[in-house]
């Protein structure tokens, strides 16, 4: 089931988060994911979040910002089963277009986008971490 974020769910939340970065970004220092973990827990209290539950246990999340994706979130164990596609599929209802920002070298991830329809429209560099991203975009 997808529903809106809930405050029980934002310690479930957070370590999903944690746990999927320092998994699909190792070329980035683990200690910037570990740094800022505290302060994007408490983003999710004001974010835009959408849950994957299944049996009441949080197994992934998608947050928007407008018509941006901040990010698609699964837990490690539960990865290659849908529940990102059931994600995107969820916020395409709500949406006319998306956008979103990945990293180059999370080849996984720009693969995963591309076969859910989204295209890359540009190269750039992201700030905080100086690592190659791509801008992409999906539309009706």
């Amino acid at each position: 089931m997808i529903r809106k974020i809930e405050k029980r769910d934002i310690d479930a939340v957070a370590d999903i988060w944690l746990n999927t970065n320092l998994k699909a970004h190792d070329f980035i220092d683990e200690a910037y994911w570990k740094s800022n973990y505290d302060m994007v827990k408490e983003m999710f209290t004001e974010a835009e979040i959408y849950v994957y539950e299944q049996e009441e246990k949080v197994l992934g999340f998608i947050g928007l910002s407008d018509d941006y994706i901040e990010g698609i979130f699964v837990s490690c164990d539960s990865q290659s089963g849908g529940i990102g596609k059931a994600l995107v599929d969820f916020v395409k209802e709500k949406r006319e277009k998306l956008s979103l920002n990945v990293y180059d070298k999370n080849t996984r991830a720009v693969r995963f986008y591309e076969r859910e329809g989204f295209t890359i429209i540009s190269e750039g560099t992201d700030r905080d971490t100086g690592e190659k991203d791509l801008e992409m975009l999906w539309h009706r």
